[in-house]
């Protein structure tokens, strides 16, 4: 369950920083170490909130509640803390970042899904 735990952690971390990184890439900015860094710690830390409210380590893999937890958690306090920090967060940006953290954040854990389904039948 550790393995898994950790593992499921990890995906959700670099499926952030993969939407930072194409962000950032989309308009134009510097794709360096610090650029993605700075764009992608709110996020993160938005991850990690969501993966203590949902108590991701008991079911890491699962759509609903851990995925579901964690994507919100991750767009809402990654906007809040852009705000705070007086970074971006245009309407069109909101809803840019939720569907595309939707699709990373949801979308492994449905292919996981569906890859045990397909193992057990």
């Amino acid at each position: 369950m550790r393995r898994a735990s950790a593992a499921a952690l990890l995906t959700d971390l670099v499926c952030v920083v993969v939407f930072c990184t194409l962000g950032r890439r989309s308009h134009a900015e510097g794709l360096t170490v610090a650029g993605v860094a700075e764009t992608a710690w709110p996020f993160l830390t938005g991850t990690l909130v969501g993966w203590a409210l949902s108590r991701g380590w008991q079911r890491p893999t699962s759509l609903a509640p851990t995925g579901i937890v964690v994507w919100i958690s991750t767009v809402v306090v990654g906007m809040l803390l852009r705000k705070l920090t007086s970074a971006g967060v245009a309407v069109s940006f909101i809803v840019v970042a939720s569907l595309v953290t939707a699709v990373l954040l949801l979308g492994w854990r449905a292919v996981a899904a569906g890859l045990r389904r397909r193992q057990s039948a």
